[in-house]
């Protein structure tokens, strides 16, 4: 079992930036491809970013890249979201996400993660 727990959401101005950080218990963290999705309200939840076990490949929605980064520190079992230059459609529940296979699979909408974080908010103001 693998618990993930978000921090570091919140209200930020248009253009602004914020860093979003995950941590999973248990000791085997960098066995898990790791994933950031989003839901916005009436929307579907969707794929943002996700990185593989050792963190040499990263893959980005294309609504974020340029602008968003996601990286991971093994030894903190931590994987962060930067996200630079947000816009007020960048507002939803940001969730983290584990997952078991490697490379991570994204952009797959009928696919789950193994493991799901309760989710932060991040609200970009215009």
């Amino acid at each position: 079992q693998v618990q993930l727990v978000e921090c570091g959401g919140g209200l930020v101005q248009a253009g602004g930036s914020l860093r979003l950080s995950c941590v999973a218990s248990g000791r085997t963290f960098s066995t898990y491809s790791m994933g950031w999705f989003r839901q916005a309200p009436g929307k579907e939840r969707e794929f943002v970013a996700a990185i593989g076990w050792s963190g040499g490949s990263t893959y980005y929605a294309d609504s974020v890249t340029g602008r968003f980064t996601i990286s991971r520190d093994n030894a903190k079992n931590t994987v962060y979201l930067q996200m630079n230059s947000l816009k007020p459609e960048d507002t939803a529940v940001y969730y983290c996400a584990a997952d078991s296979l490697n490379p991570p699979v994204v952009l797959d909408p009928r696919y789950e993660y193994d493991y799901w974080g309760q989710g932060t908010q991040v609200t970009v103001s215009s």
